[in-house]
């Protein structure tokens, strides 16, 4: 695995973590100026939290959307009493899963981050979730030429924060667990998932934004170069484009079916 934050002097806001049968990621957002009157903790502080909470509970054989359901639950509850969890500017994340045994490969997706899963010589299977993606552009074509900071644009702000978490709009890990009924979750047999990678909305922009490859080219280069390279491609093309930079994190797991069936005893 490999991160690296995407705003120099601000604490990276991804969170990345494995356990010997399931790997997690945890891209955090939220941080907007005046959050920290709603929440004292922070992007980070939830991130890392709900990362260690579902890392805790994926040995477990419930499904993942249980899983992160009680752990979206559990994180809220420690800071319920303390901060204004339901507030639009309070902490929230984006998830990715995937969960290894020697018959399946489980993933789950929640918000704009990516899960890719294949085997070589095969097209591997993306997973995404691209509501987030499509709303944010409609409002970057309204915010375009409004001056930032006036009334016009503080109100186009309020109305993309309502979109969250509410019918028509998309779907992230926040306060209320039964937004895992939107999370996108699945299984491939483990002799078509030999490999798996989890990709921050950061990262991924090396192939959904750039174009620098394609899934199975990018795959293939994090089975060669590791993760550490993609991202650092990925940087290189936001100098060379002038484009502002994100957190980004990636996570890449390659075994065999012996492996994984050895994991899990």
């Amino acid at each position: 695995m490999a991160t690296d934050a995407g705003h120099p002097g601000r604490t990276n806001e991804d969170f990345a973590g494995a356990v010997t049968s399931a790997m997690v990621l945890v891209d955090g957002a939220g941080g907007i100026a005046g959050a920290e009157k709603v929440c004292h903790h922070g992007v980070a502080w939830y991130a890392t939290r709900l990362g260690g909470a579902l890392l805790g509970t994926l040995s477990d054989d419930r499904p993942l959307r249980d899983v992160l359901a009680d752990s979206i639950e559990r994180i809220t509850d420690e800071h319920r009493d303390t901060c204004d969890v339901a507030h639009p500017n309070s902490p929230y994340a984006a998830v990715a899963m995937l969960r290894f045994s020697d018959r399946l490969v489980e993933y789950l997706v929640l918000g704009d981050a990516v899960a890719v899963v294949g085997s070589a010589g095969a097209t591997p299977r993306v997973v995404r979730d691209p509501r987030e993606a499509v709303i944010a552009r409609s409002f970057e074509t309204r915010l375009a030429g409004v001056p930032e900071g006036s009334d016009e644009y503080r109100l186009l702000l309020r109305e993309l924060r309502a979109r969250r978490n509410s019918p028509g709009g998309f779907w992230v890990a926040k306060d209320d667990p039964r937004v895992v009924d939107e999370a996108i979750t699945g299984s491939r047999p483990v002799d078509e998932a030999t490999v798996g990678a989890l990709l921050s909305n950061g990262a991924s922009r090396i192939v959904d934004i750039f174009g620098l490859t394609d899934w199975a080219g990018l795959l293939h280069l994090l089975d060669t170069d590791g993760p550490g390279a993609a991202i650092r491609r990925v940087r290189e093309t936001e100098v060379r484009e002038d484009v502002a930079t994100d957190d980004a994190t990636i996570l890449y797991r390659s075994c065999t079916r012996a492996q994984l069936g050895a994991d899990r005893r």
